[in-house]
């Protein structure tokens, strides 16, 4: 029997030797290899950090004592260990989260996989067990694959210092890379403290040759050794996180299971806040991760593990494929053009302008509200900002969005790809919050293209507005064919009538518009008529619109959005404004966290396929349209009967 097979808990990983522990981890890397490679995840984050987590849960007692993941993807390894072994529904409906999860296990306190998050809820932690008298327990955050780049993970920092005999252990996983290598100061002192290695030999060999010197040499010795902080601030400045009041153990080899444990050892035997710094290597033990420089195999789909090939070939072209060509072609056009990105320069499609125009690119690593200031600073200075993060991301810049930009009418271009129901990834990233959230934006344009075609004007159209914020949103995954439009009217395109007099105008934002025609197509069997438009641009609401709506009977909207403070309720709200009593109903997203599953299994289960837009406007139309007149109310000259 396998090492890992009889692992159902942290205490069965206690229990072994520590000369079997580098088999065990071995027989996780092929583990994950064979599993991840399948299923498709996050294959690179997890691959470093198995010596780390290996050592993690043989210091520390989980769940007592509570282990908090930064960013969750690097959790895997932590499943594993916590009697999670079902990897075979990976991602999928029924199958494990690719993240943390409180429903799966104790083990998991938070879900956390917005990054930066997990030094804040360790400090309330810690706060909350000092306050309440519990000391018997430690609180554990592991921060890296990038995290440490984002500002709320410094604030969380200055605040930890704050008391010095609040126990708390920060383990910083360093593998110099978050989707691709880190950027920015604070990767660069890492790197320096990962170049210094030899402080402590030149240190050690000092002592031996000046204690071997008669009279002169421990004097001397002693004096050098009083210098030590100097000399750590010249040659490994810890003193970033020292100076803030933080105890610092590092760097040490992430992938040494004994020297890891030591550290970690030591930290939770200290009574105030430790840093314990791992350097690990992003796709350690898989050659063809360790190769691959753009990400390390930072997540993947599903491949073949010895080849690295697709098993399955796409033969679609994606929504994010078509932005980022676009883009590049625009750039040509507008030298004032410059795009920006928090951490996902391939993610977002910016790897092609990237390489195009390196001048003009800015990854500002995990800090997507200093890419929306920044964004705003640029666009002050005379250029135009495109903007491209997922569309989950933006909400921890709203106030950048509200304050830096809209406030002051400046033209930058948000671009926001998985937007809507993304799926696999679960509750944290499904992008269904943007187009409410966004509605309260001053000034602010909005636009959610149906196919590869719309996707290309509307970006040209945002771009060329210099006096406003504009949003560009758009899904997860292959494109569908082309819709083509019988007219435009004003901004509105027509996309089909079902009758000469339709009675039924659905609103297809975005990649809603296949569903709508299906479901127009559908309705006509119920005997209802309708016309499928798509407003195109969906904030401001287009008095064409209006003036459809006034035309027909009923109106539905369908959106890839969450319908509170959504597009059906801007254009609910305009209809009321106008004076237009047509009835409304709106479709969309459930208003709760969807549970990880595939983009059409959640659309189906929601209602926002073609069959369940359909059923649900035949209700809406049956009950509204169709209800028989009430009967004439009895008045004074009507003859009463017997």
């Amino acid at each position: 029997m396998s090492l890992l097979s009889g692992i159902r808990g942290p205490a069965d990983l206690r229990a072994l030797e520590a000369a079997e522990l580098p088999l065990l981890a071995e027989e996780i890397r092929d583990f994950l290899i064979a599993a991840v490679t399948r299923t498709g995840g996050h294959l690179g984050p997890n691959l470093g950090v198995v010596e780390l987590t290996i050592a993690l849960h043989r210091v520390f007692d989980s769940p007592h004592d509570r282990i908090l993941w930064d960013t969750g993807h690097q959790a895997y390894v932590h499943k594993l260990l916590t009697g999670r072994q079902d990897f075979s529904r990976l991602r999928a409906r029924d199958g494990l989260s690719g993240y943390p999860s409180r429903a799966e296990s104790e083990h998991d306190l938070i879900e956390n996989s917005h990054a930066s998050t997990a030094l804040g809820y360790a400090d309330g932690l810690a706060k909350a067990d000092q306050l309440l008298g519990r000391t018997d327990r430690r609180n554990v955050a592991v921060i890296g694959d990038g995290a440490l780049t984002g500002g709320m993970a410094w604030e969380a920092l200055n605040n930890i210092a704050e008391a010095r005999d609040r126990p708390l252990v920060i383990v910083v996983n360093d593998n110099e890379r978050s989707y691709a290598r880190t950027v920015g100061g604070l990767a660069h002192h890492l790197a320096t403290l990962r170049t210094t290695q030899g402080y402590e030999r030149f240190l050690a060999l000092g002592k031996e040759a000046l204690q071997r010197t008669p009279l002169v040499g421990q004097p001397i010795f002693d004096a050098l050794h009083g210098a030590k902080k100097g000399f750590k601030d010249a040659f490994a400045p810890q003193g970033l996180f020292e100076d803030l009041g933080l105890k610092y153990l590092g760097p040490i080899d992430g992938h040494d299971i004994g020297a890891v444990e030591q550290a970690l050892r030591q930290a939770r035997n200290f009574g105030g806040p430790v840093i314990v710094h791992c350097l690990t290597v992003k796709g350690r033990g898989y050659r063809p991760a360790e190769l691959d420089e753009a990400d390390r195999f930072h997540a993947v789909n599903p491949i073949d593990p010895y080849t690295c090939l697709p098993v399955a070939s796409s033969a679609g072209i994606s929504w994010t494929s078509v932005f980022g060509a676009e883009l590049v072609a625009l750039a040509a056009e507008r030298p004032e053009l410059v795009a920006i990105t928090a951490a996902m320069l391939r993610p977002v499609g910016l790897a092609r302008f990237a390489q195009t125009y390196p001048e003009r690119i800015f990854d500002v690593g995990i800090a997507e509200q200093h890419a929306v200031a920044s964004a705003a600073g640029l666009a002050t200075g005379g250029l135009h900002p495109v903007v491209a993060v997922y569309a989950t991301f933006l909400n921890r810049a709203f106030d950048q969005v509200l304050m830096d930009v809209a406030l002051h009418r400046l033209g930058v271009t948000f671009v926001l790809d998985r937007a809507g129901v993304t799926g696999n990834d679960g509750a944290s990233h499904n992008g269904a919050w943007d187009m409410s959230v966004l509605q309260v934006v001053p000034g602010l344009r909005l636009a959610a293209p149906r196919d590869a075609e719309q996707l290309r004007a509307q970006l040209r159209e945002a771009v060329a507005v210099d006096d406003a914020p504009t949003v560009l949103r758009f899904p997860k995954g292959d494109l569908h064919p082309a819709v083509p439009a019988l007219e435009r009217i004003g901004g509105v395109d027509v996309l089909q009538r079902t009758g000469p007099e339709p009675e039924i105008l659905l609103v297809a934002v975005g990649a809603m518009a296949p569903a709508c025609l299906d479901a127009a197509a559908l309705l006509v069997t119920e005997g209802f008529t309708a016309t499928v438009a798509d407003p195109r641009w969906v904030k401001p609401v287009d008095p064409v619109l209006l003036e459809l709506a006034a035309a027909h009977r009923l109106v539905v909207t369908v959106e890839d959005n969450g319908r509170s403070g959504g597009v059906g309720s801007a254009i609910a709200q305009a209809l009321r404004d106008a004076g237009v009593d047509t009835p409304l109903r709106d479709l969309g997203i459930l208003q709760e966290f969807l549970a990880h599953a595939g983009r059409g299994e959640l659309l189906e289960e929601i209602g926002l396929s073609g069959t369940g837009v359909a059923a649900q406007t035949a209700a809406f139309a049956k009950q509204l349209l169709r209800t028989p007149p009430d009967p004439p109310m009895r008045g004074a000259n009507q003859p009463h009967a017997g």
